[in-house]
């Protein structure tokens, strides 16, 4: 019976663990993450982009205390270094989140 319990609470924590899930921060790049300084005098906003198109970088969103990659690279774009709301599953092994849905969130960075 013991077993069967624990089969079943770690059968609803799986499950739960590939649930979507609301992650607020801000849409930065895996190269600078929080800190944007590679060009100089230059807003964030366009050192994201040229970081993401010429490198190995890639969209990333900043929570606040980690950097979490992006699965979707194309819909981050247009909120670089904006505050966003972003639906989808994080993959915890590879901080990876599955992007299902992104929109503004408006407030402070």
């Amino acid at each position: 019976m013991k077993s069967i319990l624990l089969a079943v609470a770690f059968g609803a924590a799986l499950a739960a663990a590939n649930q979507p899930q609301t992650f607020t921060g801000v849409i930065t790049d895996t190269m600078c993450k929080k800190e944007h300084t590679m060009m100089a005098g230059q807003p964030d906003d366009k050192c994201i982009a040229m970081c993401v198109k010429g490198s190995s970088s890639q969209y990333a969103l900043n929570d606040g205390n980690e950097i979490l990659k992006l699965s979707d690279q194309k819909a981050p774009a247009k909120f670089a270094a904006q505050r966003v709301k972003i639906t989808g599953v994080l993959d915890e092994k590879t901080k990876t989140i599955k992007v299902a849905s992104i929109e503004a969130a408006g407030g402070a960075k």
